[in-house]
């Protein structure tokens, strides 16, 4: 005699979720605004919340906070020091002004450097952020020659300044594969591509900080070309780029002939179709062809990371018989 077995039921089985407790909120004044924030959100948050504009270059909402570039400082009533504003996190009672004169003196002085050393001609926004705070550059004089040997250089081991030129980062580009281009001469150090490179997404470790004060830089391992390093081409270091040090090559192409028009780029979202993960690209087409694939920093699969066939394999669409 066989077992008959019961009918199936129509129920549809729902997962249950851990309920996160509820975070008490937190008061604190900004610029002069009451807000009230959850616990643990951080000064840079609550600003956004109000809509004040805080700027920065090394904070993004998918990384963790480094507190590398310090353009986001703001003074926090009573404290020593200016406070990075992407990491400090608020505390009841605190007085927050994001404008004052010490802020803006110590934003004006971290922009000048940064533009006196480093080529910030692809930094989104960053023309308008040197003339609001009326940054002058060139007052460190006329800038140093490129150095071919930079990432020879060991730590501990300095020459001395020139002191007819200003320091700056200036190198060759690294043009050592067909996918993208490195062009440490834009680096800011703001350390997103080693934070999506390593812990916060890729976990490849491909590329680390190499030496130290005005030599430290972005490196692979013993300085090794690109293809013979662990990079695993996923691209996801370009996507967190502020500065444009790192670009995918038809973009760089495009652009040094002058071809690049983003103004008149129309962007699509689509899904990837290598495998089942679902990943959403989004295509930038510039005159009935795909110059360039990203992924939405909001979207929940991906957080804007892709992998090497989402970032770069869709030059089959524009090839022609």
């Amino acid at each position: 005699m066989s077992a008959t077995l019961p009918p199936s039921s129509a129920t549809t089985f729902v997962p249950l979720r851990r309920r996160e407790a509820a975070r008490p909120s937190v008061s604190l004044r900004i610029d002069g605004m009451p807000v009230e924030v959850p616990a643990g959100t951080t000064i840079l948050g609550a600003c956004q919340s109000l809509g004040v504009e805080v700027p920065t270059l090394c904070w993004l909402e998918t990384l963790t906070p480094v507190n590398a570039c310090r353009l986001c400082v703001v003074e926090v009533e009573g404290a020593r020091v200016l406070a990075p504003a992407c990491s400090r996190a608020v505390e009841p009672g605190m007085t927050v002004s994001t404008q004052s004169p010490r802020v803006r003196h110590s934003r004006k002085l971290v922009l000048e450097l940064l533009a006196s050393s480093v080529d910030l001609s692809t930094t989104p926004g960053m023309d308008a952020l040197l003339a609001e705070y009326g940054c002058d550059p060139e007052r460190y004089g006329p800038p140093a020659p490129p150095d071919a040997h930079r990432d020879r250089a060991v730590a501990g081991h300095h020459a001395p300044p020139d002191p007819r030129f200003r320091a700056t980062v200036a190198q060759p580009v690294k043009l050592d594969n067909d996918l993208y281009v490195r062009d440490y001469g834009k680096c800011v150090l703001c350390y997103k591509c080693v934070e999506a490179c390593g812990e916060d997404h890729q976990n490849t470790f491909a590329i680390a900080i190499a030496g130290r004060g005005f030599d430290a830089r972005v490196s692979t391992e013993l300085a090794t070309p690109l293809p013979d390093s662990a990079c695993v081409y996923c691209g996801n270091c370009i996507a967190v780029c502020p500065t444009g040090a790192l670009m995918a090559r038809t973009e760089w192409e495009m652009r040094a002939s002058g071809t690049w028009n983003a103004a008149t780029q129309s962007a699509t979202d689509t899904i990837c179709p290598y495998c089942g993960v679902g990943c959403t690209l989004t295509l930038h087409v510039q005159d009935g062809a795909i110059v360039k694939a990203t992924s939405p920093l909001e979207n929940a699969i991906t957080l804007g990371n892709l992998c090497i066939k989402g970032r770069f394999g869709w030059r089959f669409v524009n090839a022609r018989g």
